[in-house]
């Protein structure tokens, strides 16, 4: 093979290749300096992120396939990579105080996060099953120690734990089911899948359902959400903005592309389970939320919801539908991220309190962090004229125009439950006597709320931008 033609096959994974050789460049560079790195090297983590969001844009345009079409990098992939790419950066960007306190100054968190970004942006290119599991694992193993990293903690400890064990048995779940498609097709390729399924018999049905089961596990869709509470809370509170944001892009990015790419015979059949699954997750992540007293469990009861509604555009089975999912996963991640920016901004005394109470009268002892947290809140709620109405909006209309009429009137009527307990933190914050004064709120926190509350607030005046790429990503799957 000619040195052009090797050039050309790893031209669509320059941008993977740059940030696994910047992740071991800055492991060296942590393991001979030490801890005292910590600062340097998340810096420097953070601008190889950025670079590698660069890198992706610059490539050509258009469908590029490397590794014999187990790698794909279209519209639809570019546009998840610098989704996870932005998620990743503002979760390193959320860290620093979290990292700055001597007991925790770990250089390895940031090149965990790196390498978990890497399979990330792997899984969102794959091609075939065997990529797939390769991406899956490569986010997943970084996850589960950065869930456990506060080691002195026995709650981040448990959290990494529960989520390692029920990740390993996803894991297993997803394996089986693609082997079994494999056994029946013959083939591992998404193309060469969709050229050989045309009828659904038993036996792939069956391979499908544990494919989805794995994937369901990594948005944390019921019946497969049992982990996410518990890890939510146990985690450190910037390591669950990272678990809401970028891995729930990669895992959202792969579950549309194998519906839609490796199964567009067969929509009837996977269409019933994605259905169950959305309504289950839309019903379970606004009931259990109610009662909930500690803001990280409802984040992920919250959290476990909007995978539902994301779920409703991918239902549908068409292009508007995979836009609607687009469009919705983009704002989720700005609410989340904005929402994690104001948690962590609660703190009195150097520390963090997250009991829901301790929002009490936070718009007369900090009006303007009250205002964003509430809008980030409204949003999340689905309140129009904010970016949260128009998430909901794309996948609701997907559904009504594929006649998916009962999933929609679910999905309104679970919106209502749903916000109530948006509006029981509000109530709590503008209503209740205020409690002591917060402890001055740090520039990058400041900064990653404010972007995210700015762009939830004024998103329906400019939603051109957003929109039109969601669109153009959507076709490159069809």
């Amino acid at each position: 093979m000619s040195f052009e033609s090797a050039g050309y096959q790893l031209l669509p994974v320059l941008p993977e290749l740059v940030l696994a050789f910047g992740a071991m460049a800055l492991l060296m560079l942590g393991a001979y300096r030490g801890q005292e790195t910590t600062r340097l090297v998340t810096g420097l983590a953070i601008g190889l992120l950025v670079l590698t969001g660069v890198l992706e844009l610059w490539l050509p345009t258009g469908k590029l396939t490397t590794f014999a079409g187990s790698f794909i990098v279209d519209d639809f992939a570019r546009f998840l990579k610098i989704l996870a790419l932005i998620g990743s950066a503002a979760t390193l960007v959320l860290s620093t105080e979290y990292l700055a306190d001597q007991s925790r100054r770990i250089f390895e968190y940031a090149i965990l996060v790196l390498l978990s970004t890497l399979g990330m942006m792997v899984l969102i290119s794959a091609g075939d099953l065997i990529m797939l599991y390769l991406g899956l694992e490569l986010m997943s193993l970084a996850l589960y120690v950065v869930a456990a990293s506060n080691r002195d903690n026995l709650k981040s400890t448990e959290a990494g734990l529960k989520y390692f064990v029920l990740g390993a048995l996803s894991s297993g779940m997803l394996l089986y089911g693609a082997s079994l498609i494999y056994g029946f097709t013959g083939t591992v390729s998404f193309a060469g899948i969709a050229a050989a399924v045309k009828t659904g018999s038993i036996g792939l049905v069956f391979g499908l359902v544990f494919l989805l089961a794995g994937l369901c596990f990594k948005i944390s869709a019921v019946p497969f959400h049992m982990w996410t509470p518990d890890v939510y809370e146990g985690a450190p509170t910037p390591v669950t903005a990272f678990f809401a944001s970028a891995p729930k892009v990669a895992a959202i990015a792969v579950f549309t592309r194998v519906a839609l790419t490796a199964f567009p015979g067969i929509v009837p059949q996977w269409q019933q389970i994605v259905v169950f699954v959305s309504i289950a997750s839309m019903a379970l992540g606004s009931f259990a939320a109610i009662g909930q007293k500690n803001i990280k469990r409802l984040m992920a009861y919250s959290s476990i919801g909007h995978m539902g509604f994301a779920l409703v555009g991918l239902a549908a089975g068409t292009a508007e539908g995979a836009q609607g999912v687009l469009v919705y996963i983009a704002i989720y991640v700005a609410m989340t991220l904005g929402s994690f920016s104001v948690i962590l901004a609660m703190k009195r005394n150097g520390v963090n309190v997250e009991d829901i109470s301790s929002f009490a009268g936070l718009s007369r002892t900090n009006p303007l962090l009250a205002f964003i947290f509430a809008m980030l809140l409204f949003s999340l709620a689905g309140i129009p004229p904010l970016a949260g109405f128009f998430a909901k909006w794309y996948v609701f209309v997907a559904a009504i125009k594929a006649g998916l009429f009962t999933l929609a009137v679910v999905g309104v009527l679970t919106s209502v439950v749903g916000a109530y307990y948006y509006l029981t933190i509000i109530k709590v914050m503008y209503f209740d006597e205020p409690l002591t004064k917060l402890d001055p709120m740090r520039m990058e926190l400041r900064t990653v709320a404010a972007v995210a509350g700015l762009f939830n607030i004024f998103f329906f005046v400019y939603p051109g931008p957003l929109v039109s790429v969601a669109t153009a990503a959507a076709k490159s799957l069809f």
